[in-house]
Order: C-alpha cells, then sequence, then structure tokens
C-alpha cells in the first residue's frame, strides 16, 4: 500500500489528534494511525464491564489549552466539562477536610483547624496566581536552543525576560524559591495544619516518584495551578462521557477539515531514506508515505524504537537514554452496586467533588518510602472521583462508577512475585486501604480493573507507566524536554517531528504540544 499523505500521525492520543487537527485546518491530508482499537491514548472512555463506561486512565481537566478549545470549537463536538466544586479528604481520626472551589466557604472550613491557616489561604492563592501568571507565558513559546540560538530563539529569550523582570521582586523571589523546594516545605510557609497541607502537596507529587518532602515538587505544584476552566484559573472538571470524549471531540474536529483516522493500525517503523522522513511501515506490512511524519509516542519509542539509532547523533542517544520516566502510579477502576459511604463526610453532595485519601504529611511520604522499597505502597495515597454522580450514563440505573487515581506504584515491584500477583497485590492495598475510610466499600463492588505502570506500558505504550510521558522534573522542563537542542518538536531526521507529552509543555490533557507541534511543521512549510 503506496497511498501519499502531507502528514502522517504516528498515535491517536489527544496530541496526536491536535496536531492532526491543526495540521488538516491548515489544508494538508493527513493521515492518523493509532495501535489501540479506540482513539485517545491515556485520554480514553472504554465499557470495559458491561454497562460500565470507564476514564481508564486520565479522568480529570484543567490544564486543556483554551485556545485549543477555541481554535478547534470543541464545544461544537460534545465538549461539555462538569466543574469539580469541592475536595473532601477524610482524616484518620474521623473528621474530613473539606476545600471548596468558592474561597468564602473555604476560609470558614479551615478556620475549623486554624484561624492563621483560614487567613493565610487568600495570601497563598495570591501568591500562586501570580507565580503561575508568571510562567505561564512559557507554555505557548517555543522552546529556544540555548547552546545554538538563532535569532528566533534570541528574540524568545529576550521576550521572556522582559516578562521576569516586570514581575516584581517579591513574585520573582518566591518563583526562585519554589522551582528548588519541597512541596511540603513550601507549604509550611503558609499553613500550620497538617491535614491542610497534605491536601495542598498531593499536586505536588502527582505522576512523579519523589515523596512530598523531596526538593523540586514544588514547581510541580505550580504546573497544576497553570490550569483553567471556561475561564476560571486553577479550576478542575470533568468530561461528560469521560475522557476519551475529549479526544473523540478532537478528533470529530480533525475529521471535519479531512483528516483521515485508523485504529488498530500499529506502526513499526518510520521509514527513512537518505536523512529523511518519508513515511512509515505498519507491523501488518502495509506502507503508507508522507511528505512528513509525526510522533506523538514518547521519548523512548520516537527516537529508540520507530527510527534506527544510526540515524540520530550519539549525543541525542544518550540524552534521550537518560531520560527519565519512573512511572510512579496506578489506576483503579471500580463498577459499584451503590454509592460509597464515607461517615466522615457529613454533607453526601461532597460526593460529587474530589476525594482524597491523604490524611497526614507523614502518610503521604510513608507511602512514598513503602513504594521505593517495596514495589508499591501498602496504604497509598488515591484521588477518587464518581463521575455517575453528575453523569448517570456511564452505568446502569441506580449504579456507579469509582475512577480512583493511586500512588505510589513501580514499574518494577520487586519480590512482589509476578506481574499478576503484583497487579493483585496493589489493588488489594487499594481497596483494603481505602475500606478503611469507606466501610461498605467491599460489599457494593461489582467489578474492578486494576492497573499498574507496567500494566499502563504495555496496554498504552507509556514507557514504565509515567502519565506524563516523562517525570516534569526541572531538568526534563522547557528546552530540556525531551533534550537540549531537540525540544523545538524537530529531530534530527528532516522532516520527523514529535508532538507528544514528552515535548514541552509536558504532560496531562493539555493538548499544548499538538498545538505547537502542528504549528511549527507549518512554520516550516511542510
Amino acid at each position: 500500500m503506496t497511498q501519499n499523505f502531507d502528514a502522517i500521525i504516528v498515535g491517536g492520543g489527544h496530541n496526536g489528534l491536535t496536531c492532526a487537527a491543526y495540521l488538516a485546518r491548515a489544508g494538508r491530508k493527513v493521515l492518523v494511525l493509532e495501535q489501540r482499537h479506540v482513539l485517545g491514548g491515556a485520554a480514553v472512555s472504554e465499557e470495559i464491564f458491561p454497562g460500565f463506561t470507564y476514564s481508564v486512565c486520565s479522568y480529570v481537566v484543567s490544564l486543556l489549552r483554551p485556545e485549543v478549545i477555541r481554535e478547534l470549537e470543541l464545544a461544537k463536538y460534545g465538549l461539555k466539562i462538569h466543574p469539580l466544586d469541592s475536595v473532601f479528604a477524610p482524616m484518620e481520626n474521623g473528621d474530613g477536610l473539606v476545600s471548596y472551589a468558592d474561597e468564602n466557604k473555604a476560609r470558614k472550613e479551615f478556620s475549623r483547624f486554624s484561624p492563621r491557616d483560614a487567613e493565610m489561604l487568600t495570601r497563598f492563592h495570591e501568591v500562586m496566581y501570580k507565580m503561575a501568571f508568571a510562567v505561564k507565558p512559557i507554555i505557548g513559546y517555543v522552546p529556544p536552543n540555548i547552546s545554538k540560538p538563532s535569532l528566533r530563539d534570541l528574540g524568545t529569550l529576550k521576550e521572556f525576560g522582559q516578562h521576569l523582570q516586570g514581575l516584581g521582586k517579591d513574585t520573582f523571589h518566591e518563583l526562585s524559591k519554589i522551582m528548588v523546594m519541597s512541596v511540603d516545605d513550601f507549604l509550611a510557609e503558609y499553613f500550620e495544619t497538617d491535614i491542610i497541607r497534605a491536601a495542598h502537596g498531593l499536586s505536588g507529587i502527582i505522576g512523579t516518584m519523589l515523596g512530598v518532602r523531596s526538593p523540586g515538587t514544588a514547581y510541580v505544584l505550580l504546573h497544576h495551578y497553570m490550569g483553567e476552566l471556561d475561564g476560571a484559573f486553577t479550576a478542575w472538571g470533568a468530561q461528560q462521557g469521560g475522557t476519551g470524549e475529549i479526544s473523540n471531540a478532537i478528533a470529530d474536529s480533525a475529521r471535519s477539515h479531512g483528516a483521515e483516522i485508523r485504529v488498530s493500525a500499529p506502526v513499526a517503523q518510520v521509514i527513512v531514506k537518505n536523512g529523511s522522513a518519508v513515511g512509515v511501515a505498519l507491523e501488518n506490512g502495509d506502507e503508507f508515505y508522507a511528505d512528513t511524519i509525526v510522533s506523538g509516542c514518547d521519548p523512548r519509542v520516537t527516537f529508540r524504537k520507530l527510527v534506527d539509532e544510526k540515524d540520530l547523533p550519539a549525543d541525542l542517544v544518550h540524552a534521550i537514554d537518560k531520560f527519565k520516566y519512573r512511572g510512579s502510579s496506578g489506576k483503579v477502576n471500580l463498577a459499584l452496586d451503590a454509592l460509597p459511604n464515607f461517615p466522615s463526610m457529613k454533607d453526601k453532595s461532597l460526593l460529587g467533588g474530589a476525594m482524597e485519601i491523604c490524611p497526614s504529611v507523614d502518610f503521604l511520604e510513608r507511602a512514598y518510602d513503602d513504594a521505593v522499597f517495596g514495589g508499591f505502597s501498602e496504604r497509598p495515597y488515591m484521588d477518587i472521583y464518581i463521575p455517575t454522580v453528575h453523569d448517570p450514563t456511564m452505568a446502569p440505573p441506580g449504579k456507579h462508577v469509582m475512577s480512583i487515581f493511586v500512588q505510589y506504584a513501580s514499574y518494577n515491584m520487586p519480590g512482589r512475585g509476578t506481574r499478576d500477583e503484583q497487579r493483585q497485590a496493589f489493588g488489594d492495598a487499594v481497596i483494603n486501604t481505602l475500606s478503611e475510610y469507606v466501610p461498605n466499600l467491599k460489599d457494593i463492588i461489582l467489578h474492578k480493573q486494576v492497573l499498574t505502570p507496567w500494566d499502563l506500558e504495555q496496554e498504552f505504550c507509556l514507557t514504565e507507566g509515567n502519565i506524563f510521558l516523562g517525570e516534569l522534573t526541572l531538568d526534563q522542563l522547557f528546552f530540556f524536554r525531551p533534550a537540549p537542542g531537540w525540544a523545538a518538536y524537530k529531530t534530527p531526521i528532516r522532516n520527523y517531528y514529535q508532538c507528544g507529552s514528552g515535548a514541552h509543555p509536558g504532560g496531562g490533557i493539555t493538548a499544548g504540544p499538538g498545538r505547537l507541534a502542528a504549528l511549527e511543521i507549518l512554520r516550516d512549510g511542510n
């Protein structure tokens, strides 16, 4: 098969689909090839148990770029996000903290624990907003090559330098600290109450094999503050029908401009001739040719699986081999016969928000230690959401779906037996720990799906199960992502580009890498 296209996208994750949509919108003839039977990559909805639809991997959204929503007209194609207005964190003493999106309600709740913390909440939000706005422009920049800067790169650096100069001394000082501090040390400068620090500290460890007391985690907290939802800064929500419907909306936008999208079409390799990418070969032997090839996969797959090492410079190969993944999280999805009962939850409407198992800072740090030395946390941190409270279409009448993001779980679990035994033990640890806070849980479980980092790699092609396609540490951000000199979506192979979350601005359902990569391809005239 030798059908020709202007561009071929390898991978039908949300970034690959975004890149395809922008290229098709610009008049390019585009083909997307997805290895699985369903689109979305890790942003996917699937009926795993009859009648029950799971957001199998990613499950909430905030970082989706507003310009992508607007430019691809995603609301027209089914984007409908329900805001999450509360976060409930049960405690081991039978009490529980509620963090409300409404700051007045949040301050009243915080005052139960500490009047000082209630007063500091406004100050904390002001500081975080200022710092988020300070670094937010980076999301829209194409990373410059700082070792051999072009005139355009120098212009980018000058523009960003001028932006930083205008921040003011206090904001710049806080920004400098947050880049290197642990999330708990940073939060301790604002809050004295342990449960408040624990509940806020979660955003500093998500997707990283680092603990709340590890240096550098404060920046990960800031990364999650840079999202917005319908104009509300730092707001979070959930897509109706699951996160797969976000991917489907992007796909439908791409199709409306003529893009062709195929599933169950795993790519074996990118065809390279005379230093240029000219096509792809599928595992079944089919070949497709195009002027431009774009990988939406992670850096290891993009550079070390799809192309031959001889076509890459040695320093890039070395950098990609050192790129850190260290998958740290797993997922447990439950089909439930009824709603869970949290005895410490006085207002049952909170079941429509997020629920966090993070009773103390020490609990979170021990969970990290468990995973480092034992493969997974015996009593893990969990981020829980029940989408059927807002969207009953995801389960039969009277039934529910529970999404549980779990940390920590290592890719390797030494001493835990076979992969099947590891999965079973990990799932048991999750259910047993959550049952301490939800006594009726085991009685209402109809079905469970357990995914370890190894499962995420096998099923979703996420190297070592990393949900961000590479850790979001300072040494792997901006012009270091995925390697110095190769952060601007190009590769050393002519007409071969990268558009996945392993490129800037990183992981989460942002669509940022897909959009910026497409704009670079168009700028290059491809």
